[in-house]
C-alpha cells in the first residue's frame, strides 16, 4: 500500500540530513567557545583549574545531548516524513491472504488492472525479467495530503515462489538494468527474499516496471524441484483510501453520520470544513469534519439522510492483481528433447535414402 510522497523526495531526504549535519557542525562549534562566553559576561578573569574543568565537563555534556537529540530528530523525521514505509509489511506477515487477495486491497478500495509478463520457461541459476504494467490516464491528477492536486504514484508486490530473489547487482545485463532504471527495490522481510516490493515512484515514469529475478538451482537447493510454479503480483496506482488504523484518509468519499439538516457549513482556514448537522429526531447537532481535498456537495440548509455523501469521490487511482506461471525446468530433459529430436530427424533422413536406394534397385532390375 502507498502513501503520496512528491517525485523528489530522495533527493530532499539527501539535502535535508546535509543541511542537518552542517547545523550540527556550528552547534558544536558554538558550543566550544562557551567557557570564555560565560567568563566574558560574568568578569571571571583568574579561574582555576578546577573552574576550567567544570567548565569542560558541561561542555561536554551538553554537546553530547544536543548531538542525540539532534540525530534523534533526523531519524525521526525522515522515517515518518520522507520515508515511505510500505504499511502492508508493518501490519501482514504475509501480504497474501489465504483467500488469495492481496492485503493492499484493504486500503485501496478501486478496483484497477494489472499485467505481469514472465517467461514461459527458465533454467536454473539464470536471471529472467519480470514486467509489471500498471496502466492509467497520465493525464489524471490525484488529491495529496495537503488537498492540492498531484501526480499519480505507483507501486507493485511480486510474490515469487521459494528460491527465487532478487538477482544480485553483479549478474544483472546491462538490458534489464536500462529497463530497471533508478528503481530500488527490497524484500517484504529479511527473511523472505522471495516476496519483492516497490514503490512507490512517479507513475509518469515506471507505470513499467522491470524487477530482475534470479531463478533456484535444485542442486545446491534441496527443497527445489523441477516444477511448474505460481506467480502473484499486485500493483498500484495513487493513494488509498484508508490508512491501516481504519482512519478515511482525504482521498475517498466522506458520508453524513446522522440525518436531519445543514445547520452550518465552516470552511476551515487550512482548507476542509466543519459541516453540522441538526437531528431532527431529538434537536442534537452532530458535526462531520471533512478533510481538503474532497468538493463538498450539501448547502447549509438542506435536508439529508444517514450516510448521504457529503462530497464527491475524488480517488482516481486503484488496485489490480494478477497471476503467471513459470516453469523451472531441468537442463537435463531439455538436452534429452533435443537428442530425441536429433534422432528422429536422423532416422526420417536414413529412411529417405534407403527408399532412394530400393528405388534404384528396382528400377535396375526392371531394366535388366
Amino acid at each position: 500500500m502507498i502513501k503520496e510522497y512528491s517525485e523528489t523526495h530522495l533527493q530532499n531526504l539527501r539535502i535535508g540530513i546535509h543541511k542537518e549535519t552542517i547545523q550540527l557542525i556550528k552547534i558544536g562549534n558554538s558550543i566550544s567557545d562557551l567557557p570564555q562566553f560565560i567568563v566574558e559576561i560574568f568578569g571571571i578573569n583568574g579561574w582555576t583549574m578546577q573552574t576550567r574543568n567544570t567548565f569542560s565537563w558541561i561542555k561536554e555534556q551538553i554537546t553530547r545531548s544536543i548531538s542525540v537529540s539532534l540525530m534523534i530528530y533526523i531519524i525521526t523525521r525522515t522515517s515518518t516524513s520522507n520515508a515511505y514505509p510500505i504499511f502492508a509489511q508493518r501490519g501482514y506477515e504475509n501480504p497474501r491472504e489465504a483467500t488469495g487477495r492481496i492485503v493492499c486491497a484493504n486500503c485501496h478500495l478501486a478496483n484497477k488492472p494489472v499485467d505481469i509478463e514472465v517467461p514461459q520457461t527458465v533454467l536454473p541459476d539464470t536471471v529472467f525479467e519480470a514486467v509489471i504494467r500498471i496502466p492509467y490516464d497520465m493525464q489524471l491528477k490525484q488529491v495529496l495530503a495537503n488537498g492540492k492536486k498531484g501526480g499519480l504514484n505507483v507501486g507493485a508486490v511480486l510474490i515469487l515462489p521459494e528460491g527465487f530473489e532478487l538477482a544480485p547487482s553483479d549478474r544483472i545485463s546491462p538490458e534489464i538494468r536500462e529497463k530497471m532504471g533508478n528503481l530500488s527495490f527490497q524484500s517484504y522481510r529479511p527473511n523472505q527474499k522471495n516476496i519483492l516490493v516497490i514503490g512507490p515512484v512517479p507513475g509518469q515514469k515506471y507505470s513499467e516496471i522491470t524487477f530482475p529475478i534470479l531463478s533456484p538451482d535444485p542442486a545446491t537447493k534441496k527443497e527445489i524441484h523441477f516444477l511448474k510454479y505460481p506467480i502473484y503480483v499486485g500493483g498500484n496506482r495513487g493513494r488509498g483510501q484508508i490508512y491501516p488504523d481504519g482512519s478515511k484518509s482525504n482521498n475517498t468519499v466522506y458520508n453524513a453520520t446522522a440525518s436531519g439538516i445543514v445547520s452550518k457549513i465552516l470552511r476551515k482556514e487550512k482548507g476542509g470544513y466543519e459541516i453540522t448537522i441538526a437531528d431532527a429526531s431529538d434537536g442534537r447537532q452532530v458535526v462531520d469534519i471533512i478533510p481538503p481535498g474532497p468538493e463538498l456537495l450539501v448547502s447549509e440548509g438542506e435536508s439529508i439522510k444517514f450516510d448521504q455523501p457529503l462530497t464527491s469521490n475524488p480517488n482516481v487511482g486503484g488496485f489490480g492483481q494478477g497471476d503467471a506461471e513459470i516453469v523451472l525446468q531441468d537442463p537435463l530433459r531439455v538436452q534429452g528433447l533435443l537428442f530425441f529430436f536429433a534422432s528422429v530427424i536422423l532416422a526420417q533422413i536414413f529412411l529417405v535414402l534407403k527408399k532412394k536406394q530400393f528405388e534404384k534397385v528396382q528400377l535396375s532390375e526392371m531394366n535388366f
